[in-house]
């Protein structure tokens, strides 16, 4: 009876096995993060693939429609600011101090730059693992729910169009670009 040597189980084989397979993922996602447009083209590459199977099969469409919604709501996340200022509003009135912006007025207030709610890399992560959980969805009959698709799509680009049309009066009432293109540069050569 030696009692300095664990005792090799089923369970911390299986759980030595998971620890090196999440190392050596998590060790994927840290050396793709700085390859923005490869990880986005990949991951579109995919969505097409995607797409194409189920044109092909014609079936699995609330698949589709649900990894739709599911991207959409990524999407409406990453547009956000991560510090929404019409809560801020709400709770300087709710304190009576109406009169207060939550953006900078003068030069004399502090900058505050747009923080996302969801950020990129996240983004782009949460996508791909749903678009291939759906893929994998499409090779099962248990997901082949008949629908009558046109439904599902006029009904999705309501959604799409009411939350965006949303979302957009939001970024001009609180005067914020969740984007960097547009905005002015500065160049360390010119002094500005």
């Amino acid at each position: 009876m030696d009692a300095s040597e664990p005792e090799a189980t089923p369970f911390s084989a299986v759980t030595a096995q998971t620890s090196r397979v999440s190392r050596a993922y998590q060790s994927y996602l840290d050396k793709a993060t700085p390859y923005v447009t490869y990880r986005w083209i990949g991951t579109g590459a995919l969505l097409l693939v995607f797409l194409l199977r189920i044109v092909l099969s014609e079936g699995w469409y609330i698949v589709c429609y649900s990894l739709g919604i599911y991207l959409l709501n990524l999407f409406l996340a990453f547009l956000q600011p991560k510090f929404d200022p019409s809560l801020s509003q709400d709770e300087g009135l709710e304190d009576g101090d109406s009169m207060k912006s939550p953006l900078p007025t003068t030069r004399d207030e502090e900058f505050r730059p747009f923080i996302r709610r969801l950020p990129e890399f996240k983004f782009w992560h949460s996508a791909t693992r749903a678009i291939t959980i759906a893929f994998a969805c499409t090779w099962s009959e248990l997901f082949n729910v008949p629908v009558f698709w046109p439904v599902l799509v006029v009904y999705w680009i309501i959604l799409f169009t009411l939350t965006m049309r949303r979302q957009i009066q939001h970024m001009i009432k609180y005067r914020y670009v969740p984007f960097s293109f547009g905005k002015a540069r500065y160049n360390s050569r010119s002094g500005h």
